[in-house]
């Protein structure tokens, strides 16, 4: 139990990263009900930008003042890639059968990871990436990194401030209506083509958020660190009712946590010793899936972002 703390607060940390992710998947999936597999490689690729813009600083510089700019430099990134993936390899197929922009989506997953590790400097092996110095604040029995305060802070800003969006504002209320009924939208004046590029871009920039995120906590960024958080973070989006903001964060946190338990604790419970250990984290992550299907299969909060109009 003295652990408890400690590894409460790693499944909150991992949990924030997978929720960033994941709102990426449920604001596609809320609008033009595709399930973008090649979101995962999009967050890759917006941590390779931020480490692109932290080498193009000179030595010595700041890595509190570097932090915005790589933030930057990665958003760019992936919402370029993400817009163009829309346009070029999703928007011809929407009016095909959704086996065809699933494949697609996995084909470009691969693409986009084979591109990466091809081009990219030294991308045949994880690459450095900068981390916050000192000693882990103690707070409420945890230790905590300075890096994974990023996580902490900006999960939630960004949540908030996408609800916010989508509920109050002309263009939200616009993404809301093309959920519900693009060809309504349409006959409406809404830009309904403009509306599913926003809802690429704005998925991008969070999952490049996430990606700085990702670096700060674990020091390195590789060419494969995509497909497995891509998994994760689609689980969470189903777990929480994909399609709904609040139920992809809510999503990415329970599978953290119990991911964070499940590793844990499970090796202490009689019979099941050899099922603990990180070796195991993947597997339970994917046993609470089920879980949650079978029990409930619309997701915890199971309501889509176009019921929020």
């Amino acid at each position: 139990m003295n652990e408890l703390p400690q590894q409460l607060a790693n499944g909150l940390i991992l949990g924030a990263m997978y929720g960033l992710i994941a709102i990426g998947y449920t604001m596609v999936y809320g609008i033009v009900q595709l399930i973008n597999f090649a979101h995962g490689e999009i967050f890759m690729v917006g941590g390779f930008g931020a480490l692109t813009v932290f080498l193009w600083l000179p030595d010595g510089f700041s890595l509190l003042a570097a932090v915005p700019l790589m933030i930057i430099g990665g958003v760019i990134c992936s919402v370029a890639v993400g817009t163009a993936a829309e346009r070029f390899a999703y928007r011809p197929l929407r009016g095909a059968p959704r086996l065809a922009p699933l494949i697609t989506a996995i084909g470009l997953s691969i693409l986009l990871q084979q591109a990466v590790w091809k081009w990219y400097p030294d991308a045949k092996k994880d690459r450095a990436f900068p981390q916050f110095g000192g000693d882990p604040v103690h707070i409420f029995g945890a230790d905590i990194q300075r890096g994974d305060f990023f996580l902490i802070i900006a999960a939630p800003a960004c949540m908030l401030i996408l609800g916010w969006y989508v509920n109050k504002t002309r263009s939200g209320r616009g993404m809301q209506a093309t959920a519900q009924d693009p060809d309504t939208a349409k006959l409406m004046g809404i830009n309904t083509d403009r509306i599913i590029v926003m809802a690429f871009a704005i998925g991008a920039a969070f999952a490049a958020v996430a990606a700085v995120g990702y670096g700060l906590h674990n020091g390195q960024v590789g060419f494969k660190m995509g497909f497995i958080m891509g998994l994760k973070a689609f689980t969470a989006a189903v777990l929480g009712g994909i399609g709904n903001i609040y139920g992809a964060m809510l999503g990415g946190i329970v599978l953290g946590v119990a991911e964070a338990l499940a590793t844990g604790y499970m090796h202490d419970v009689p019979g099941m010793e050899q099922f603990g250990g990180g070796a195991w984290k993947d597997v339970w992550a994917f046993a609470l899936l089920i879980l949650v299907l079978l029990l409930r299969p619309q997701g915890l909060l199971g309501e889509r972002v176009a019921d929020r109009a």
